[in-house]
């Protein structure tokens, strides 16, 4: 049971590593001077913290995942901006758009599917109490 609790921080801490990888490797190969190139990085790392202190024992998983899935909305939301430029073709800029708005989107419907799985599981155990 403990591994399967643990599903969504460690999807959280490996989507925060994958976005701090791919922020920091796209701002270096595509040697961008613009503070914007470091936002999936910067997500990515809130990403890997929240899924971290998710794993807490002692700590607060609920707040912790709902910070995660608040990140990952941001990430969603901000990646729509490659509707505007995908007419200029991918670019470094544009691919690491497009890659929030996917992944985001992925990433934020499977923490809603898993809160409403976990609400189901409480209500059906307080059900049985």
């Amino acid at each position: 049971m403990e591994e399967q609790s643990n599903t969504m921080p460690n999807l959280t801490t490996n989507y925060g590593l994958f976005l701090l990888s791919w922020g920091l490797i796209v701002t270096y190969l595509s040697e961008a001077q613009s503070f914007t190139s470091f936002l999936p990085a910067a997500l990515g790392l809130a990403l890997l913290v929240s899924g971290e202190m998710a794993k807490v024992p002692e700590g607060k998983r609920k707040l912790w995942m709902h910070v995660a899935v608040t990140f990952g909305l941001i990430g969603a939301l901000g990646g729509t901006r490659f509707f505007m430029v995908m007419a200029d073709g991918l670019t470094f800029a544009s691919s690491s758009m497009l890659m929030m708005f996917l992944t985001g989107s992925a990433y934020t419907a499977l923490c809603v599917r898993s809160f409403i799985a976990a609400r189901k599981a409480r209500e059906a155990a307080e059900a049985e109490a």
